[in-house]
């Protein structure tokens, strides 16, 4: 029997959300610090695992949860659509579009575990009321490799977009050394920065190399899968998915402001300033659609999951003037569909797998908040401008990174 399977078979029985108290006496790292280093991992689900759990869930689901293929990544890593439930309402969530931020994979098979295999009245419920679909370990490639960056060089995607060629590499094509790896002899991109919101796009010459505060160009084969369950979504039901959370990680250090405790994770709506959809603006076409308050109304109800499970949440940095359209929860926040991030605290190589169990848990805490309020239509009863009311962020033994 595998590790994952054993850990999921112990805890189907237990709520979801279950309180982190069993988990205090879990050691902590010697030392709080971003700089990078050689950290265990091993209890993380690899790609292999994954595949076979998801064989699994199919399995024991009865079919109830169903596997298909959303793409293949450059090194011919399927990337998973997985679904359970049948309701009206769409919730989308992904995992590891940045290879190196790991819970949100074991969070995602867990919740896959209770949607497809309990018949609890809940798990029925949410069966009933939500289309839950997840993509997880997104960038299959990265997390193999345990770097945030995919697996791909600029000469492999001009020969997939030959009218780029004679172009410089995009500006968030990854070669030199980050995060301590080194990109120089493997290069990549960050896939969350490849994201446009005309989903239609197909990448110009012109637009390469961009900049962050530019849409992307759907360079990368990661980016196009994510695309592609969106854009099968809003065809099948005829409206976007109400619902799209990315889940990451960020630095090692930060602290919920007002406790001087390290934090579990933070919450965020997109990052696009609101002087930008006035009339004549960047983004004034999207005025009418952009889903600022329902983003941050669902952002709310995963703060309140993570902290009523006895987890400790904050608000991610969020400054007025950030602006990353190339992002997905930015592209799809400006399609119509509500988008949260969750930041949980430290990557691979700051925490390795220390505090995996925790984390995990907090993860599972908020999204499952989420699931019910939206369920229930309690979500739209949030008051949005609530957001900046809740804990803030602060950084501790120098600058926490924000990478996201």
């Amino acid at each position: 029997m595998s590790r994952v399977l054993t850990a999921l078979l112990g805890l189907a029985l237990l709520p979801i959300a279950a309180a982190p108290a069993a988990y205090a006496a879990e050691a902590p790292p010697a030392a709080c610090s971003d700089e990078p280093r050689d950290l265990p991992i091993d209890e993380f689900t690899d790609y292999r695992e994954l595949v076979g759990e998801l064989g699994r869930l199919e399995r024991a689901s009865k079919g109830r949860v169903t596997v298909k293929t959303a793409g293949t990544s450059t090194r011919g890593r399927r990337i998973h659509q997985v679904t359970v439930g049948t309701g009206p309402k769409v919730f989308l969530v992904s995992s590891e579009i940045h290879g190196n931020e790991k819970t949100g994979t074991d969070a995602i098979l867990r919740i896959l575990e209770y949607l497809g295999t309990s018949e609890s009245r809940e798990a029925q419920r949410l069966r009933r009321t939500i289309t839950f679909v997840a993509v997880p370990k997104l960038n299959p490639d990265g997390a193999e490799l345990d770097r945030r960056g995919n697996d791909l060089s600029w000469a492999e995607v001009q020969r997939t977009f030959p009218q780029l060629a004679g172009r410089p590499p995009a500006w968030n094509y990854l070669d030199t050394q980050l995060q301590g790896d080194d990109y120089r002899t493997r290069p990549g991109f960050d896939v969350n920065r490849d994201f446009n919101p005309e989903l239609g796009y197909l990448p110009r010459a012109e637009d390469v190399p961009g900049a962050p505060d530019q849409p992307g160009w759907f360079l990368t084969p990661e980016a196009r899968a994510l695309r592609s369950v969106y854009v099968g979504l809003t065809a099948q039901r005829g409206k976007v998915p109400d619902v799209y959370v990315d889940l990451h990680h960020q630095g090692a250090c930060v602290k919920q402001a007002g406790s001087n405790r390290f934090l579990d994770v933070g919450i965020d709506y997109p990052p696009l300033p609101d002087k930008f959809f006035e009339p004549g603006q960047k983004y004034a076409k999207y005025r009418d659609v952009y889903t600022k308050d329902a983003s941050r109304q669902l952002a709310i109800s995963g703060f309140n999951g993570i902290r009523d499970a006895g987890y400790l949440g904050a608000r991610y940095p969020h400054d007025a003037a950030r602006d990353l359209p190339g992002q997905a929860r930015c592209s799809f926040a400006l399609n119509g569909t509500g988008t949260v991030l969750f930041e949980v605290r430290g990557q691979t190589q700051t925490l390795g797998q220390w505090h995996r169990e925790h984390f995990t848990r907090a993860v599972i805490a908020g999204l499952t908040n989420m699931l019910r309020d939206v369920s229930s239509g309690a979500v739209t009863t949030i008051d949005p401008e609530s957001f900046d009311d809740l804990p803030g962020t602060i950084e501790t033994l120098g600058r926490a990174e924000i990478v996201e």
